[in-house]
């Protein structure tokens, strides 16, 4: 078997021009890399800024129906569980990584740049950072926003019972006179008299009424509170 022999100057070229496709592929990734991240720090920058947008040019047929909500629908759950629905620039919380990939997905699939984010969280969320969770909105247009990103723990099972009380001032009397009701039923028989009466038991229950009404109203006042329907897309903590 006869073998042809070695040409050293082609066997050169071959391996400068694999070091360069080497070269060239790992510029590529490295460009690529780049893009990604100024393509981050562009959806994060968007997220903290303040200016507002009534819609963006999304492809209606390219969205998911289910995730399609209208301003009314916002505002019925905010208030049944004393949330908040604010521009996104003050969410104090952090954006995770999974929202900012999402948001890279839903941009290059309809080949915009989205604006206007909108965020549905508990109002300590606007403040400090928590464990509950919040929801990252993106305006449609007309009313409607499109759920872009949920991230974070459920809210509380409890969370709509144990605001119930603060969703409007008729909730919040009926609460102190249950709550009333209740202590009332706690003070022991014969702590004011040898004969208990049914004359009696009301005017405990209204001192218990007057002294509960009182401290709710005081911390309501002095922490400057007010009702659900109030504060659902309020920028102010006393609101």
């Amino acid at each position: 078997m006869i073998f042809a022999k070695t040409d050293i100057e082609k066997q050169l070229s071959r391996a400068r021009k694999k070091r360069q496709k080497e070269v060239q592929i790992l510029e590529d990734v490295h460009e690529i890399l780049r893009k990604d991240v100024l393509k981050e720090e562009k959806i994060t920058k968007e997220l903290r800024s303040k200016t507002s947008s009534v819609g963006n040019s999304f492809v209606f047929d390219l969205l998911e129906t289910d995730r399609i909500y209208h301003l009314d629908h916002i505002k019925e759950i905010c208030i049944d569980y004393r949330l908040r629905f604010l521009d996104s620039s003050f969410f104090k919380g952090h954006f995770p990584q999974s929202a900012l990939s999402k948001i890279k997905a839903l941009e290059a699939l309809h080949d915009i740049d989205i604006k206007g984010y909108k965020i549905m969280a508990p109002s300590k969320l606007f403040k400090l950072e928590d464990k509950d969770d919040p929801l990252l909105f993106a305006p449609i247009g007309n009313g409607y926003y499109y759920l872009v990103h949920k991230w974070g723990n459920d809210l509380h099972p409890l969370r709509k019972i144990m605001v119930w009380p603060f969703k409007n001032i008729v909730n919040l009397t009926l609460f102190v006179v249950l709550i009333s009701y209740l202590v009332t039923l706690m003070v022991p028989d014969g702590l004011f008299s040898k004969k208990n009466t049914t004359a009696e038991f009301w005017i405990i229950f209204f001192f218990m009424f007057k002294c509960i009404a009182s401290v709710v109203i005081f911390y309501g006042f002095a922490l400057g509170k007010n009702f659900n329907p109030a504060i659902w897309n309020s920028k102010y903590f006393n609101a």
